[in-house]
């Protein structure tokens, strides 16, 4: 009896040559396992093509609530930007499906998994390291990184094989989607001097015509509300981003550093986690004690390099989510959106609209109009600002004072 093994299927030309290369190489019964986390994409036709590729068996989990719960709050509650720009759309789905592809692996009794990454990106490592941290004992095959085949040579081998894999029109892009957004890299992108064609964006296709405004609820630092009607994260997520995105809000162009040391340019969409995390952002501003509202914001680099760099399932990711949960606790209220009408660009097409936030409140806002005001409602006792300037400045007034005088001998 063959061996099992859990395969993380997407549904592509390289994964389906992974279920050949597998049985072929190794003589390993293959499982795939297909994680849905609102990708687009028929996930029925994915199980068909995994069962024509040789697969025994072929599963898709819907994680979409899950990866919503447990993923990305977490991650809005951090405001993780990599490098202060980037949602972590790719990074934040793999340990979710890592997570996924080890419950398969324990249920089917498989003795290893494998993943369809290269040798080049973050991926792999990400898939590897939470796979280590969940389930040591299972053995790692990465096909991709060993075989060396270019995409016509993985449909001369799946015909070799007496597979006829039926092919679109490729696109010229490399493509990641989920519910946090898209990546989009390869093809023209991989020339950081050239701006991104239109043709790269799905989730920013600019359509609005009025401008409009939009009210996110949190509770505790989660969205909870669109203008006023309660609904789930997913359905929220999807709704935040058709609106926004239809400005051309969400747009990242960015030349990010790669954990294997390599820089990438990459083009992101992500309407609605960068509406959401600015959202959040402000709102943080008003609830938040001001040493509480500075230590967070310096953990939440730390933060967003963990999920980048595949150490989700760490120890010190779990310490710091025990920390933002806390500092969360009064982050409730409503943050106003308000959305511009795209305008346009130098070269005569249509540029993204802006989406910023127009406003905030909160039952637990530490901000009093009659301590900032500077009207007649004002009461800041300004006499007791001498006393505090002069004690904050002696020490530096004493340094600056010894620095002028001769030193005793």
């Amino acid at each position: 009896m063959a061996d099992k093994i859990v395969l993380a299927y997407s549904g592509g030309l390289d994964t389906s040559a992974c279920v050949v290369w597998l049985k072929d190489k190794f003589g390993y019964d293959v499982v795939a396992m297909a994680a849905d986390v609102g990708q687009a994409g028929e996930f029925g036709s994915i199980q068909d093509r995994a069962s024509y590729a040789g697969a025994i068996e072929a599963q898709v989990v819907d994680c979409k609530e899950e990866f919503a719960r447990d993923y990305l709050v977490p991650a809005l509650r951090a405001n993780a930007l990599y490098e202060g720009k980037y949602p972590l759309v790719s990074a934040l789905s793999r340990p979710v499906i890592v997570k996924h592809m080890v419950d398969t692996a324990r249920k089917v009794g498989a003795v290893a998994v494998a993943h369809g990454c290269t040798g080049k990106g973050n991926d792999q490592v990400r898939f590897e390291v939470s796979t280590g941290a969940l389930a040591p004992d299972l053995d790692i095959v990465a096909p991709v990184r060993s075989w060396n085949m270019t995409r016509e040579q993985c449909i001369e081998y799946l015909s070799d094989k007496g597979i006829t894999f039926e092919v679109t029109k490729k696109s010229p892009y490399s493509i990641d989607d989920n519910l946090w957004g898209r990546a989009i890299e390869c093809g023209i992108l991989e020339d950081p001097w050239l701006t991104p064609p239109d043709d790269v964006y799905e989730l920013t296709k600019i359509t609005a015509t009025n401008p409009s405004e939009i009210t996110i609820s949190f509770e505790e630092g989660i969205p909870v509300a669109l203008d006023g009607q309660a609904m789930g994260l997913v359905e929220l997520i999807e709704k935040l981003g058709a609106h926004v995105g239809s400005y051309g809000f969400g747009r990242l162009d960015m030349v990010e550093n790669r954990r294997v040391g390599i820089k990438s340019r990459e083009v992101y969409e992500c309407p609605a986690s960068l509406a959401l995390i600015y959202a959040h952002q402000d709102l943080e501003a008003i609830t938040l004690e001001r040493d509480l509202h500075h230590e967070k914001m310096n953990l939440e680099h730390r933060y967003s390099e963990l999920i980048y760099d595949g150490l989700w399932f760490s120890p010190l990711r779990e310490s710091l989510d025990s920390f933002m949960e806390s500092a969360s606790k009064r982050v409730t209220g409503d943050v106003r959106l308000r959305c511009d009408t795209p305008g346009k660009s130098i070269d005569g097409s249509r540029s993204p609209g802006k989406v910023y936030v127009a406003g905030r409140r909160s039952p637990y806002s530490l901000y009093s109009h009659e301590l900032a005001t500077y009207g007649d409602a004002d009461t800041f006792r300004h006499q007791d600002s001498e006393g505090f300037v002069k004690i904050w400045g002696l020490g530096l007034k004493t340094w600056a004072q010894q620095a002028g005088e001769e030193p005793n001998r």
